[in-house]
């Protein structure tokens, strides 16, 4: 799908409307609070109502949409954005192009990545590499990487397969074990990583299915044994904080994160945009409130 498709398919409130509610109920209109089929549709409100309990709803209550302001076409597009943009798309740049101010362009892109989460993950399998990065300001006069204050982030790339992001409180050997158990199945062939004393498997489940490559010898492939691989989606990563969105507050990192890697194991995808859409019709609201508390 291109933008020129977003404009000829979705340019109208109905238009949107209509697929939201394909999407979200493709089985037909159920009540909300009863699940009752039986429903009837209040045209000059734009809602449904349930001939049984007699609630009244719309296609965009209890969703990602729930309370807008803002007009479904500018909603779809936002969405477009955020999905073509593989280093992300800021809310500044989001505010010059729709047209609207830089609180509800925030708003907007959290809500947006609120819905960009996988309910349920497959534990990874098969050749899997796991390295950690530092993100975040550099303090005047500190030194880079281990031992500074920034945030770390936890890559687990499977070869061939999904990514995943998670922020750390620590590298030592319990945080980054339980990190990867919780994200790396049982039966992985290798896991490969950096010579970080942490990553110790010896007493794990991982016993003798643990690969090391010395980047401190200045060795970076050595056969099939890198991570090269989790290190590229670093440097998306990177490049979107820098060039892109510039500076991400502690609070809000995890969302980037998510939203990176939703967005990167669906890179190949033909309809990540009706994809993304149906996530944020399916997801559970997000208030202002709560974004900021």
């Amino acid at each position: 799908m291109t933008i020129t498709d977003v404009f000829r398919l979705y340019s109208t409130d109905e238009h949107c409307r209509e697929l939201l509610k394909r999407l979200r109920w493709p089985d037909g209109v159920t009540c909300p609070r009863c699940h009752h089929k039986s429903v009837s549709y209040v045209s000059t409100q734009k809602k449904f109502e349930c001939v049984k309990c007699e609630y009244q709803f719309s296609v965009l209550s209890n969703t990602i949409f729930h309370d807008t302001h803002l007009p479904l076409d500018k909603w779809f597009l936002a969405t477009y954005l955020i999905c073509e943009s593989r280093k992300g798309h800021s809310a500044n740049q989001m505010k010059r192009v729709l047209g609207v101010s830089y609180k509800t362009a925030w708003y907007l892109c959290h809500r947006i990545r609120a819905a960009m989460v996988e309910a349920q993950k497959e534990k990874l399998t098969g050749t899997v590499e796991v390295d950690e990065t530092y993100v975040g300001g550099r303090e005047r006069g500190k030194k880079r990487g281990r031992g500074t204050k920034k945030e770390i982030v936890v890559g687990i790339r499977q070869r061939g397969g999904p990514l995943r992001f998670i922020r750390a409180q620590d590298v030592t050997q319990g945080t980054l074990y339980d990190i990867i158990a919780e994200n790396v199945d049982k039966t992985v062939d290798v896991i490969v990583t950096d010579e970080l004393p942490s990553y110790n498997f010896e007493t794990t489940q991982f016993k003798g299915k643990h690969k090391t490559i010395r980047h401190k010898d200045h060795v970076y492939v050595q056969g099939d044994v890198y991570t090269n691989t989790v290190e590229s989606a670093f440097s998306l990563l990177k490049r979107g904080i820098m060039g892109t969105w510039h500076k991400i507050s502690a609070k809000h990192l995890p969302a980037y994160l998510q939203e990176m890697e939703f967005r990167f194991n669906r890179r190949k995808s033909d309809i990540l945009f009706l994809d993304t859409i149906h996530h944020m019709v399916t997801a559970d609201p997000l208030t202002f409130e709560n974004l900021t508390a």
